[in-house]
């Protein structure tokens, strides 16, 4: 979750919230001076989540934040997603074949996979996963995905040679093809 002060950043707000939403579906609740309805408008068009207008009481804040969270959990607990003959459990975070057998994957290979099952058919920048995995120091580095990408597609694809559901996308990133 992002709790964005507009008043504490130097940036446009509204560009700050677009520039986030490019690389993060993370919740995003806005805190503000400014009260008036065009300002709130901008903010939640370009992605926020909520808007609280400041003097805020700390109980109302930390009530919003309780309700964001609840929305966007319930939005993610979709468990079940198939894979080939792989059952991926998001909640329990588990990769199930037939006669129960499992796939072990590290918590990095997980968040890969995970960032990607959460999209399906879309495309996710390489700029995107490794933000979301490694960190903003490591966006150039798209050798580690490839290096994890080929990790997953031997454990998880029936011809890991010719991948048929972790697709690449050359040059722009990947897609989880259902």
């Amino acid at each position: 979750m992002v709790l964005l002060d507009l008043g504490a950043s130097g940036a446009d707000g509204v560009e700050s919230i677009r520039g986030l939403r490019d690389w993060t579906e993370a919740p995003i609740i806005v805190l503000s001076g400014r009260a008036h309805s065009r300002d709130k408008v901008a903010a939640l068009d370009a992605g926020a989540d909520d808007y609280v207008t400041e003097p805020y009481d700390v109980d109302e804040l930390l009530a919003r934040i309780r309700a964001v969270s609840r929305r966007t959990s319930t939005a993610v607990t979709s468990c079940g997603v198939r894979l080939g003959p792989w059952v991926v459990d998001l909640v329990r975070k588990t990769v199930t074949g037939e006669g129960g057998r499992r796939a072990h994957l590290t918590p990095t290979e997980w968040s890969i996979l995970e960032l990607l099952l959460r999209r399906p058919g879309e495309l996710v920048p390489h700029r995107v996963l490794l933000t979301e995995v490694w960190g903003t120091d490591y966006v150039g580095r798209t050798n580690y995905l490839r290096v994890y990408v080929a990790t997953l597609r031997r454990k998880l694809e029936a011809a890991p040679s010719s991948p048929r559901h972790l697709i690449t996308e050359p040059g722009l990133g990947y897609r989880f093809d259902p």
